[in-house]
């Protein structure tokens, strides 16, 4: 951890100097009192969220790009320029991306840092897994409805920061609201249609628990503890085990990681794999949006467990 925050500050270092250097040398104007906010986020959900509600007010990357990877992400000094221009910061928090209030503070921006996960009104969070290095599970994006609560801290936040663009905010949040109420309904009624035999599964890595508690399934198993770490021969033939006693019917898969350990789990104990799902990042179009990936997942959740 020493040697990654020796790193990161090296990033910061050069990016402010290239920073300097080119606002030394520009003469252009000033960002003018019509111009969007410019928002950052870890994650390219977040930044779709942050997208549908703010509309054309608002001008918003994330910082970890399409298919990468949020909890081993490494900075770049083209990242930290984007820092250092942003009005506004969006994370989850609950250690899925805490990196980014390292990176602003070292930044010097003063930037609001607003945690889309922490707090959240009726949210009661679920236990990180064991190995995990995270006491609750971050992923409650992928319950609809929760969504649909990070959705409303956007708004509020952006109206915070401008107030004149309040009543666009109020008017795309409702909107927004209303398709993810849509979606959640469908979510539910796709899935109430797998047999209750079916409805036992394990994932790569534990970014389901959410997802299984709304919608009615069973997490039995993960393969990873987290992302970047690889499981031990014990662990594998213990988790092949419990596929066989406890009848498994599925592996989930993202589909930003190698699904071959997933495939070869399945091999061996019939399982189906799933290798194609969202959880940390959008994916190409059409599911480059919260609402199409996760009307995907439901989709191949369904069809890979309806039977």
């Amino acid at each position: 951890m020493r040697a990654r925050g020796r790193a990161v500050r090296l990033v910061v270092a050069a990016a402010l100097l290239a920073t300097l250097a080119a606002a030394c040398g520009s003469s252009g104007p000033a960002d003018g009192a019509d111009a969007p906010v410019k928002v950052i986020t870890t994650t390219t959900i977040f930044a779709d969220m942050v997208r549908q509600v703010g509309g054309d007010r608002v001008s918003v990357e994330s910082l970890v790009p399409k298919g990468g990877e949020v909890h081993t992400f490494d900075p770049t000094p083209g990242d930290i320029r984007r820092i250092t221009e942003a009005k506004l910061a969006f994370r989850n928090g609950l250690g899925l991306d805490d990196w980014l209030a390292a990176l602003i503070e070292d930044a010097g921006t003063s930037a609001p840092l607003v945690e889309l996960g922490t707090d959240l009104p009726g949210v009661t969070p679920l236990a990180g897994a064991e190995g995990s290095g995270e006491a609750v599970n971050p992923h409650l994006w992928m319950d609809v409805a929760y969504g649909s609560l990070y959705a409303q801290r956007i708004a509020t936040e952006l109206a915070r920061v401008d107030p004149a663009g309040a009543a666009t905010y109020r008017d795309n949040l409702a909107a927004y609201e209303a398709r993810l109420s849509a979606l959640d309904g469908y979510a539910r009624t796709q899935l109430d249609a797998i047999p209750a035999a079916n409805r036992t599964v394990v994932s790569f890595h534990d970014a389901f628990p959410y997802f299984a508690r709304a919608y009615g399934l069973t997490i039995d198993g993960t393969i990873v503890d987290a992302p970047g770490q690889d499981p031990s021969a014990g662990g594998v033939a213990a988790l092949v085990a419990t596929i066989r006693a406890k009848g498994v019917k599925a592996i989930f898969a993202e589909a930003q990681f190698n699904p071959d350990l997933a495939q070869t789990i399945a091999t061996e104990t019939g399982a189906t794999v799933v290798a194609n799902l969202y959880t940390d990042s959008v994916g190409d179009p059409p599911q480059d949006t919260y609402e199409s990936m996760m009307r995907w997942n439901v989709d191949q959740v369904v069809a890979a467990l309806k039977g």
